[in-house]
């Protein structure tokens, strides 16, 4: 009997090693077939040049030569996500430390069902119903055209909130369960606890949710393409814009294989993929200063 069960741990444990190491190598992979039909593009024009042009005109039919700048690409890219991140992150925090620290078992139980649904939804739904009612209302207010930065960033905040609240919820009711009896015992009260104890010792999975939201945020595709206006220009906050995911998608049906405009497309989801581990470092480095000066430990358990 102990021989079958050192067996079946052991297979548990190779079968759990070789799915990570699957996983990394499938991802590796992904990144050396993102490079290898990026490079071609970069014989034709600079680095610099495709990072900090302003004009993407990919066809040319006359004899004005393509141009392939994304500089407005990945300003609009990073307004919308972080906007979009910054608007989520206020609402899940609180929404969080409701569910962990006031509500009840079965007011959290159905709070978290309905938030486990909003996950559930399609992009599209979500884009279709930013379309018809937020564009509609922007435009009833006085705006030319209700398609904007603030509109798309609204309608992603949406989409990231389920994310976002399951993790600070989870970390917060862990640590209101380990501190809590104890803390009122003292005579402390509770939001004082929320404020002073849960939420400084949550603040590795707020951040851990910040990274994985802004992942979603700059992938995002269909919902954002149908509310920002898809227009390469400067982003701003009730103007239009265009993000890189989704020229990407409503360009590389059209792209010729093997054409610059191809080539080109894959380097701007290069860059994106670069931008993203850009951001997930900067929140590393700054998580670590934060808590040391905060004198946080890393466990928020």
């Amino acid at each position: 009997m102990k021989y079958l069960y050192g067996a079946g741990r052991n297979a548990g444990r190779f079968l759990i090693t070789a799915a990570a190491f699957m996983t990394a190598l499938l991802l590796g992979f992904i990144i050396l077939f993102i490079v290898k039909e990026s490079l071609p593009l970069f014989q034709e024009i600079s680095l610099w040049e495709f990072l900090s042009g302003d004009v993407w005109k990919p066809i040319s039919f006359t004899k004005t030569p393509p141009s392939f700048g994304i500089r407005n690409l990945i300003l609009s890219t990073l307004y919308v996500s972080l906007l979009a991140t910054g608007i989520a992150l206020l609402i899940s925090i609180g929404t969080a430390l409701w569910l962990s620290c006031a509500a009840g078992p079965v007011v959290r139980m159905v709070m978290y069902a309905l938030i486990d649904l909003l996950a559930g939804i399609p992009s599209v739904v979500y884009g279709f119903a930013g379309l018809m009612l937020l564009v509609r209302w922007f435009q009833a207010a006085g705006q030319t055209s209700g398609e904007s930065v603030l509109t798309a960033a609204l309608v992603l905040a949406v989409m990231l909130l389920p994310y976002m609240i399951s993790l600070c919820s989870d970390a917060m009711l862990r640590i209101k369960e380990r501190y809590f009896p104890a803390a009122r015992s003292l005579g402390v009260d509770k939001w004082y606890i929320a404020a002073s104890l849960i939420l400084p010792l949550a603040g590795k999975s707020i951040l851990l949710s910040m990274v994985l939201a802004l992942g979603r945020a700059m992938g995002e595709t269909m919902a954002v393409m149908m509310v920002i206006g898809n227009s390469n220009v400067f982003p701003t906050l009730l103007g239009k814009g265009e993000t890189i995911a989704a020229a990407i998608a409503l360009e590389m049906g059209t792209a010729v294989q093997g054409s610059t405009h191809y080539h080109a497309l894959f380097a701007m989801g290069l860059v994106l993929i670069v931008l993203l581990c850009l951001i997930q470092a900067v929140i590393t480095v700054i998580k670590e200063r934060l808590f040391i000066q905060l004198g946080i430990r890393e466990r928020s358990d």
